[in-house]
Parts: C-alpha cells; structure tokens; sequence
C-alpha cells in the first residue's frame, strides 16, 4: 500500500541555520498520524515542505503518491489545509468566503459546510472582518474539511477554540479517520494528539527523536503527583512509595492537612494508584504529562535502543 505521505532525509536550511534535519516520515493511508513537539522544533518546517510552500534543501518528499513541486492545483484539491498562523481578513461574510474557497478546493457540498459550521457552533452571515480568533480558526477547519479531502494535514488547529469545541473537533478528526481520509496533525499539546492519533512522531530542534504509537508515548511519559494522606506517618508513606516501579523524586513531608507526597511517575500509573489506597487519601492529583519532559523520555529511550 502507497504511504499517503513518505518524506526521506527531508531537510531545511536557512543560511547558517537548518530548521530541519534529515527527517524520515511515513504516514499510512487512512491513518491519524500526529506531530509533536514545543513551539520552534520545526513542525510547522516540515508541513509547508509537503505542501510545497516551501522548497527543502534536501531529501524527497510524496504526497498521496505524488511529488508536491510536480503535483499542482490537482493534488493541493486533493488535501485540506490549516495552517498554524491562519490569517482571514475580507468585508465578505463568513458563507461567501467559503464559497468562493470552495470553487478552488472542488467540488463542495452546501449543506455539508453549513454541517461543520454548526457542529462548530459558527454564525456563517457573520462578516469575516467580525469575527474573533477563535471563530476564525473555526472558519478555517470547515474550509479544510468541507470537501472531504482525502488528506488533512491541520498545524495547530485547536488554537483559539474553547474546551467544547476542540471536543468536537477531535470528534471530526475521528470520523474523517473512519470514512477512511488520513490525518497528519501538529501540535504541542500532547493530550490532544494522545486523543486522537494512531501513530505519533517527536520532533525536538529540527530532530525526529521518537516515533511510535501512542501506547508507547503514554508508556515513556512523565506525569507530576501530589496526594494528601492523612492515616499514615511520611517514613511509612516514603517506604511504600519508594518501592514503586517509575516512581522516582519522591518528597513525604508534614503540612497541616497530613503527609503530603510529592513524586515524579513515569509510565503507567496502576501500581502508585494501588500503593495509595490502603491509606485515607483526602485529595491526590496526577498533572497531565510535562510535553519537554516526554520527548526527553522518549529522546533517551532512542539513545537506549541505540
């Protein structure tokens, strides 16, 4: 089966500076493929190269089977886009300017954008000009996926929208999958992407330092507790807690409302959860996995198999 995008030692450079650096991509048809990284890893880089925006200095590129520099109107009609600054001006409202969008992109059913634009909860007679950020970005996603594109690839596209709405979004992005479209989707929200992708690639400075499926990113990640107990001297809760496998920065003190003991997990979070029942918990909580401290798990887990 034809990869819907192959990138082989894909790489940019400005000058003296090089964005990109031999980059290896595959991603499989009628997959979610995400892209992850902190802002300045080169991922928005590596998108406008298959778009052919921008030219790569080196490396080869194939989008839907062809090579972007070759491929044209023809298959930029075959992907839908979001690009990470999207900037929409126009005295137009918001139906006209898709209308006229859809003339370029294909073949585009009415109903179906007026479909995402209240799944998205977007006023279509509104006056682009009008509109706020977040109602921008909402603009832009029913124009990537109105037509039904057989490839979207979505940089940052959450960025501006409010909890519900990237709920929905994550929803479209699901069934686009299930009516066998593929996904490559950017993004330095690592819930977001653990949500919604099969398979995940790590980019840190311009590096792809890990790639797997998103089993193995939750396996490698890093997540903060704090948990208050109240039946138990911190020795005993120290002792218990030490002995925990991927638990390590262990810290048992005394406050006011009981021991309170802080730690690092790494990994799965079964054997902490068990540890901590046999005592009276009054509060715990387990912060959503630290994006650096991840791809710097994943970064060494690469040196390790190496």
């Amino acid at each position: 089966m034809t990869p819907a995008i192959q990138a082989i030692g894909l790489s940019k450079r400005y000058g003296s500076h090089t964005a990109l650096h031999g980059l290896d991509l595959e991603v499989a048809p009628g997959t979610v493929h995400g892209l992850i990284g902190p802002n300045g890893a080169g991922k928005t880089t590596a998108l406008r190269l298959l778009l052919d925006i921008i030219r790569p200095s080196a490396g080869e590129i194939a989008v839907l089977g062809v090579a972007p520099r070759m491929g044209g109107a023809t298959l930029r009609r075959r992907i839908g886009f979001v690009p990470g600054e999207l900037r929409l001006h126009g005295r137009m409202r918001g139906e006209t300017m898709l209308r006229q969008l859809a003339a370029i992109s294909g073949e585009t059913s009415p109903s179906t954008m007026h479909d995402i634009a209240d799944r998205l909860g977007l006023d279509l007679q509104r006056k682009v000009h009008t509109l706020s950020k977040g109602n921008k970005q909402k603009l832009g996603l029913v124009q990537a996926f109105m037509h039904r594109p057989e490839l979207l690839i979505l940089d940052e596209p959450t960025s501006g929208l409010d909890p519900l709405v990237q709920r929905t979004f994550l929803e479209m992005v699901r069934e686009a999958r299930d009516g066998g479209q593929t996904v490559l989707l950017s993004s330095h929200v690592l819930s977001e992407v653990q949500q919604a992708a099969d398979r995940v690639a790590v980019l840190a400075e311009g590096r792809l330092v890990a790639e797997g499926d998103v089993a193995s990113l939750r396996a490698a990640s890093v997540r903060r507790l704090r948990a208050t107990i109240t039946d138990a001297a911190p020795e005993a809760i120290d002792r218990a807690l030490r002995g925990i496998p991927g638990l390590d920065g262990v810290d048992v003190r005394v406050t006011s409302d009981g021991a309170l003991a802080e730690a690092t997990v790494r990994g799965e979070v079964d054997a902490l959860v068990k540890a901590l029942a046999q005592y009276r918990v009054a509060e715990v909580t387990i912060e959503e996995p630290d994006l650096e401290e991840s791809v710097l798990a994943l970064y060494h887990r690469g040196e390790d198999r190496a």
